[in-house]
């Protein structure tokens, strides 16, 4: 994942700065150097390294911050939210047309995930807004390009318009927004071709289909991995188009990050979408706020929340809740849980949005791919269904039995069995408002944040089923 390099290096800075009672001037050079030479590092660009430091360093002077009671707090604080700052302050959403159709035209270079961030684009608007996008296949250069967006459309469930690869884009822009206008498509989605590199024909051709279309959004598409390089062609394509907004993909490869810290500063175009993994679902928004508290260590629940939120089903999830506050969570509700955390993403990018997981010992050594999930899955399988809802059945003979049904060894099956009793009773207590514990896990005050988040978002689900009950109370009476 980006950042983790970045990340380790500022919370090494942090914690020279938080095992200080009083910190003098001469720490905070200390850790305003430490802070330059991680983000150089992270690839990100000089100017603005430069004029990040001197910003923090000039704020922490100047609000007399060293002489304050929490003085390495108040500097986290203001590199936290200087890092927003040079990121962009808050998410900005798609521009979208007055009237149908909005035009989204993708450009970008060869090999930056065009295509696909295209498809991932179209099942985000058909999935939050109902959208009817229609693709245009404008890049007739690539060998199997038109090819490669039909299988991207076909799993998207969205049209395709293409005059193969022998008429020139302009003619088939033109022809393909025809067809959006007659068929009333709402969004369409305009795949250019790219080049290895930037030269004068694309950048004409480009302007020449931004002159046609008249894109409300003119969205680039650059490889995190290529890191300062992304930002001089981030730099290049708004120079030339105007870009409108800006995907980071590959952002959970091995790339140092700092084209996400460069890029707005240096074009002041946002980043609007970033793109981690090749499952369709796999893009999100780009919120400036979250991701400077990510590379500070303070996790992320916000995206973590709407990441389950997104992929759960509402009465699964109200079921669930019942559950665990009654304590008749089993294992079948087990397997169910297992299912979503791979929907999620799996354990490791879920741990990273979690504040304070960082500072547990060995937390970055979990493993539970899905070699290590389908082991816990035959283990559940290997067991009787009573067993699966009574656990408490689970004695030494029934436990050898399962081993030997799953193929695993006694004292793995001991092992699930005994973390599974183990999160079930800590669900149930965090169910009755019960976080005590969470502040020596995750930092001081995260267990008020989570008993708020949690009781807020239980009192929400009361008042919906209130509000229910009582439409449906009003249906009988008339």
């Amino acid at each position: 994942m980006a950042f983790e390099g970045l990340t380790e290096r500022l919370q090494n800075a942090m914690g020279k700065l938080r095992r200080k009672g009083k910190i003098t001037e001469k720490d905070l050079r200390e850790a305003m150097r430490e802070i330059r030479l991680a983000l150089l590092e992270a690839d990100v660009n000089f100017g603005v390294v430069k004029d990040f430091v001197k910003t923090v360093r000039e704020r922490a002077l100047g609000a007399e911050v060293l002489d304050s009671l929490t003085p390495a707090q108040q500097i986290v604080k203001i590199v936290d939210e200087e890092l927003t700052k040079v990121m962009g302050k808050e998410a900005v959403p798609l521009n979208k047309a007055p009237h149908i159709p909005t035009i989204i035209m993708m450009v970008g270079l060869q090999g930056a995930g065009k295509t696909t961030t295209a498809g991932k684009l179209a099942y985000r608007l058909k999935k939050q807004a109902k959208a009817r996008p229609l693709f245009i296949a404008a890049d007739v250069y690539r060998p199997a390009a038109i090819e490669q967006l039909q299988t991207v459309a076909q799993q998207v469930d969205a049209p395709v318009f293409q005059l193969g690869t022998d008429v020139d884009p302009r003619e088939i822009v033109k022809q393909g927004l025809a067809q959006a206008a007659e068929k009333k498509n709402d969004y369409v989605i305009i795949d250019t071709a790219g080049r290895l590199q930037i030269d004068e024909k694309l950048m004409q051709e480009l302007a020449d289909l931004k002159a046609i279309a008249q894109p409300n959004e003119i969205l680039l598409t650059v490889d995190a991995m290529t890191g300062q390089n992304a930002v001089n062609v981030a730099e290049s394509f708004n120079q030339q188009l105007d870009i409108t907004g800006v995907v980071l993909t590959k952002l959970d490869g091995d790339t140092r990050g700092g084209a996400a810290l460069s890029i707005r500063a240096v074009t002041g175009k946002p980043i609007k979408f970033t793109g981690q993994g090749e499952k369709l679902s796999e893009l999100d928004v780009f919120h400036p706020d979250r991701m400077a508290d990510r590379i500070l260590g303070m996790g992320d629940m916000l995206t973590l929340i709407e990441k389950a939120q997104t992929d759960y089903d509402e009465k699964k999830a109200a079921d669930l809740a019942e559950k665990v506050q009654e304590n008749t969570f089993d294992f079948n509700d087990f397997i169910d849980q297992l299912d979503q955390v791979q929907k999620m993403g799996g354990v490791k990018d879920i741990m990273k949005m979690m504040p304070g997981m960082n500072k547990i010992p060995g937390a970055d050594q979990i493993q539970m791919g899905p070699e290590q999930i389908g082991h816990m899955k035959a283990v559940v399988y290997s067991m009787t269904p009573a067993e699966r809802v009574k656990p408490g059945l689970l004695n030494p003979s029934r436990r050898r039995r399962i081993a030997a049904g799953a193929g695993r060894p006694i004292q793995e099956v001991n092992r699930m069995i005994k973390q599974f009793n183990q999160s079930r009773k800590m669900m149930n207590k965090m169910s009755k408002g019960n976080f005590s514990g969470m502040d020596q896990l995750f930092g001081q005050g995260m267990s008020g944040k989570l008993g708020k988040m949690a009781m807020g978002s239980m009192a929400r689900k009361q008042k919906k089923r209130k509000r229910k009950r009582l439409k449906k109370a009003r249906r009988r009476r008339k």
